[in-house]
């Protein structure tokens, strides 16, 4: 027998009836009301009641208001800064995410857009403008001067750490003895079960080399596939100190005195097409570029330092490398650099040239045109990760114990086998507060 009572009153109910009884009892909490911030909770319970030897089952269904939490947003975080992870690797056949994201991109566009309906140029600040900025000037010069330090300092380091490289794929170990982690995806790595095939490495194992076209004027025309051999190619980072200010004998750069004008997409006025000038070569600036330059570097500097000098050599490599990276960081926050969202291909200026030589994921869609978007600093200065050795002399890595191995640039994990002082931003992730088990603790570990 079912019966059903209004919410206000269960009194005149009477227990002694078989049946099953629905009702609603409400809660009134007088002192809970006057909280601001409070949330509603329901409940059902049932309630077995003995009468005379007969079983009624009643079921009640009631709220109560009760406070709910509240997150203190002024309470700081606890980061713990130890063992940090990596970056994730991105997928080949995936384009890479945007530095920027698309609605504030789709954003300026639609601004831009707007302004050029009207008839408005767009306002542009140096070096958007193609004029320098003089406070850059002097930090172009400074990376330019620590690059060269580092390829130096990289270089006679070599003659003391060997470096090994896959021939089949872009993994790279500082030690003496290779490693064996399972983890090549070489085109022949399911003959060696994903073991490396070793070769001895270089000075462009541990130092990327991405390079770009030196333009003239990067606000001129744009570079076609038919006349790309016109354009040298040099590394980008020496690219973008010469358009924040570096004059080079070698690469003359065009430096404005007017203000390039521009509506939407639509250069209006860029003060006419110049003619680039002739090089003036002389031994003093043939030099000076070789300096700047990974080619070749091992004959620059073919005698390895002595034991004492070592250490203050990988002193001065490591300032080296955080002085180019600062540089980098900093100038790329004013000057332009665009990257393929598809391959490491780097172009320096305004816009990204038109050669047709991008083969990565879907290429055939693109003509083999590049998909340009704004580059991150490390596409333009990569650091190469390589897996971190706390005994370098000691026996090689394996794969069972990878998840304890910490990694490192190789500038930074080369410097560090020699007795250079590593910057605190690269110890959490290098984990050198993990003691690596034995293999056979390794299943025992949590």
């Amino acid at each position: 027998m079912l019966q059903q009572f209004p919410a206000v009153s269960l009194a005149s109910w009477n227990p002694s009836q078989r049946g099953v009884c629905l009702g609603i009892v409400e809660h009134k909490w007088p002192h809970l009301q006057a909280l601001r911030s409070s949330s509603l909770r329901r409940k059902v319970g049932h309630k077995k009641n003995l009468t005379y030897g007969s079983t009624t089952l009643v079921t009640f269904c009631y709220g109560s208001r009760r406070p709910a939490q509240r997150f203190n947003s002024n309470k700081k975080e606890t980061r713990n800064g130890q063992n940090v992870d990596l970056p994730p690797v991105l997928p080949k056949k995936q384009k890479k995410p945007y530095p920027i994201p698309l609605k504030t991109i789709q954003q300026n566009a639609r601004a831009d857009k707007k302004l050029a309906e009207m008839g408005i140029e767009k306002p542009l600040e140096p070096p958007k403008n193609g004029l320098l900025v003089p406070d850059l000037v002097p930090v172009a010069y400074e990376v330019l001067d620590a690059w060269k330090i580092l390829i130096r300092g990289v270089t006679l380091l070599l003659h003391v750490v060997p470096v090994h490289a896959c021939s089949e794929c872009s993994e790279v170990h500082v030690a003496q003895n290779v490693h064996a982690i399972q983890n090549c995806h070489g085109q022949t790595s399911a003959k060696r079960r994903s073991f490396h095939s070793w070769v001895k490495g270089s000075i462009n194992d541990i130092l990327l080399p991405i390079e770009s076209y030196h333009m003239y004027d990067p606000f001129g025309l744009r570079i076609k596939h038919e006349t790309r051999f016109y354009y040298d190619r040099i590394p980008a980072l020496v690219e973008l100190c010469i358009q924040a200010g570096v004059d080079l004998p070698d690469y003359p750069s065009r430096r404005r005195t007017e203000p390039v004008r521009i509506i939407g997409k639509k250069v209006i006025d860029r003060g006419g097409l110049v003619e680039e000038p002739q090089r003036l070569l002389s031994l003093d600036s043939t030099s000076q570029m070789t300096d700047l330059d990974t080619h070749r570097a091992f004959e620059r500097y073919p005698n390895p330092p002595t034991e004492q000098e070592v250490p203050q050599i990988a002193q001065e490599t490591i300032r080296a490398y955080e002085k180019v990276r600062w540089g980098v960081t900093k100038l790329m926050k004013k000057y332009t650099v665009k990257a393929c969202g598809y391959c490491s291909e780097v172009h320096v200026g305004p816009w990204g040239h038109n050669v047709k030589l991008c083969g990565e994921f879907k290429h055939q869609w693109r003509d083999g045109k590049h998909g340009w978007q704004d580059a991150t600093v490390d596409e333009v200065f990569p650091p190469n990760y390589v897996w971190h050795v706390q005994d370098p002399k000691g026996p090689p890595l394996r794969s069972a114990l990878k998840r304890f191995y910490g990694k490192a640039p190789a500038v930074v994990e080369l410097c560090m086998q020699v007795g250079a002082q590593i910057p605190d931003r690269y110890k959490p992730m290098m984990r050198l507060d993990i003691v690596i088990p034995e293999s056979d603790e390794a299943f025992l570990v949590a």
